[in-house]
């Protein structure tokens, strides 16, 4: 039998607008959670952003987030732990990466209430860097899942890989082939089961696929019925006529059944990370680029932003100061989303919109964490260093817009 663990990614960066975050309920999420809603046979890992939970239940699409609950205490999804909004986890310091963890725990806990029971955790991007795992396994989670390019030795089919340093965190790998052949339209439901039954002959074994829950519906129509609906009804068919080479079980079920394999430390990687990147040290080209400049300012932006606000919170005793230093980081945490630096990529990603929609949210960050320094009680010389930081990361805003407002389409 072969037992396919299927992961959704439901994600809209905190700068999304109402009409499209509307369009995306409307186009995808609604419909796609219906047609799970329609087989008990499923059985779907989600991983929601908290971000995009507390978006939906501000702008009067709750009953999205009602369904996924409902969903869950049906036994059809599972969900999945990981950062809230959505920053790249390897990319940010670490008491950054703890506390977008617990913040997307505590934001869908409050949401999902008893349904929230994340045993697997999803690194944003599936960006991965050894330093992560650690905070992973401390966080409570079992396992995470990273893409198929960080698989650093045979393909495991039949066996649960465990990480280096963290022997008790379990390593699923993405089948990166079949999971693109969903998402880009290049296989049926006949063709997708076909394929699955042929995966470890006739011993048991397992296929991981993960994907955008958006490929359902909004980046490509019907998709959620021409494919998914098809796949589970023929799935559902199966069982009545006896047959089960194919079944779908929740990744947690994977990991608890199937027999603990190697220890490893997988490649630091993305979902968009090709051999051809890693083979040039790249391993985040959508995010953080060698080769990009607009990457590199971006970056060198953040930089500033991190340094103002750990200055301001560790000056900022009360009063005012210390008013300012906390929306400073409160406000960090949305800034450091990924969206900013994946439509700066040029792979073929642009959308200068978007990037200057981060880039607001960062200089948020700058002028409340500089205010809250220049009005406090630190020595002159912290003070002095913040006035140089502040005024270095200003002209790095207007190169910045300089270079959007002479960009073109790639």
């Amino acid at each position: 039998m072969t037992h396919w663990a299927q992961l959704l990614h439901f994600y809209q960066p905190p700068t999304q607008t109402h009409e499209v975050l509307v369009r995306v309920a409307n186009e995808s999420y609604r419909p796609l959670l219906k047609v799970l809603g329609r087989h008990p046979n499923a059985r779907v890992a989600v991983n929601i952003q908290g971000v995009l939970t507390e978006l939906l239940l501000e702008h009067g699409q709750g009953d999205i987030v009602d369904s996924l609950a409902h969903l869950a205490n049906r036994g059809i999804v599972e969900f999945v732990g990981s950062g809230k909004y959505h920053p790249i986890l390897p990319l940010i310091p670490r008491e950054r990466r703890q506390q977008s963890i617990r913040d997307n725990d505590a934001t869908n806990g409050a949401a999902f209430g008893a349904a929230w029971q994340p045993r697997g955790f999803f690194p944003p991007e599936m960006c991965f860097s050894p330093e992560i795992a650690p905070d992973i396994a401390a966080s409570g989670h079992e396992w995470l899942i990273v893409s198929g390019v960080s698989c650093p030795g045979p393909w495991p089919t039949n066996r649960v890989h465990r990480i280096e340093g963290t022997p008790g965190l379990a390593v699923l790998f993405r089948d990166d082939v079949r999971s693109n052949k969903i998402s880009f339209r290049e296989t049926s439901p006949d063709a997708f089961i076909h394929d699955l039954q042929e995966v470890g002959g006739n011993e048991d074994a397992y296929v991981v696929t993960a994907m955008d829950a958006e490929t359902f519906g909004h980046h490509i129509a019907g998709w959620e019925t021409e494919f998914l609906d098809a796949t589970l009804g023929l799935l559902s068919h199966q069982g009545r006529r006896g047959a089960h080479r194919v079944q779908m079980a929740f990744p947690s079920t994977v990991v608890a059944e199937y027999p603990t394999g190697d220890v490893v430390m997988p490649h630091s990687a993305s979902w968009s990370t090709s051999e051809a990147d890693l083979a040039h040290g790249n391993p985040f080209p959508l995010w953080k680029s060698p080769d990009n400049a607009l990457h590199a300012r971006q970056w060198e932006y953040v930089d500033h932003c991190l340094a103002l606000t750990r200055t301001a919170c560790l000056h900022a005793s009360d009063g005012e100061a210390r008013t300012y230093a906390l929306i400073a980081s409160e406000r960090l945490e949305p800034a450091l989303h990924s969206c900013q630096f994946w439509w700066a990529s040029r792979r073929p990603m642009w959308d200068f919109t978007m990037v200057h929609r981060g880039l607001l949210l960062l200089s948020e960050v700058v002028l409340n964490a500089a205010h809250s320094i220049a009005v406090g009680e630190a020595p002159e010389s912290v003070k002095h260093e913040a006035r140089w930081r502040a005024a270095a990361a200003n002209e790095l805003r207007l190169a910045i817009e300089h270079e959007l407002v002479e960009s073109r389409r790639p």
